[in-house]
């Protein structure tokens, strides 16, 4: 579990370096503004207001994404220690990691429930999602059979 869990980790980083770029992407693409969502996060975890702390939002936005990502990919490690195949294991990650997300966010008021959000805002979180899950399953795969 805990080499799974480690590995796991390591994938994590590598899912959310390939996250980031590919949202760089969209952005200059659809000219999409970058998103708070992780700082928010932070900021309400911190027991902080989210609208008179914005510099604290703009502050916490990089550390909470790389680290919700680092710390999604040993769930991901921890699917596959579970006894899960890889691809068992990647299908069940993309729906742990977005709707957990999803649930993050309505209960600490950042957003309401995805059936409430726009097309775009549904479009651009499950591509991102997506992008995080396969990318972390890929490098989680890869790094399981060279360590």
């Amino acid at each position: 579990m805990l080499r799974a869990a480690g590995l796991g980790v390591v994938a994590g980083a590598v899912g959310t370096a390939v996250l980031t770029v590919a949202e760089r992407t969209e952005m200059a693409m659809t000219g999409r503004e970058p998103s708070t969502v992780p700082g928010q996060v932070g900021a309400r975890l911190a027991g902080r207001d989210i609208e008179s702390n914005s510099a604290l939002v703009d502050r916490l936005n990089p550390a909470v994404h790389w680290g919700h990502g680092i710390g999604m990919g040993a769930v991901r490690g921890l699917l596959s220690a579970s006894g899960l195949g890889s691809t068992a294991a990647t299908l069940a990650y993309y729906p742990i990691v977005f709707g957990g997300d999803a649930a993050l966010y309505r209960t600490l008021g950042i957003a309401p429930a995805p059936w409430g959000w726009t097309r775009t805002e549904l479009a651009t979180d499950l591509f991102g999602k997506g992008v995080l899950a396969f990318a972390t399953s890929a490098a989680y795969i890869a790094l399981d059979r060279r360590v």
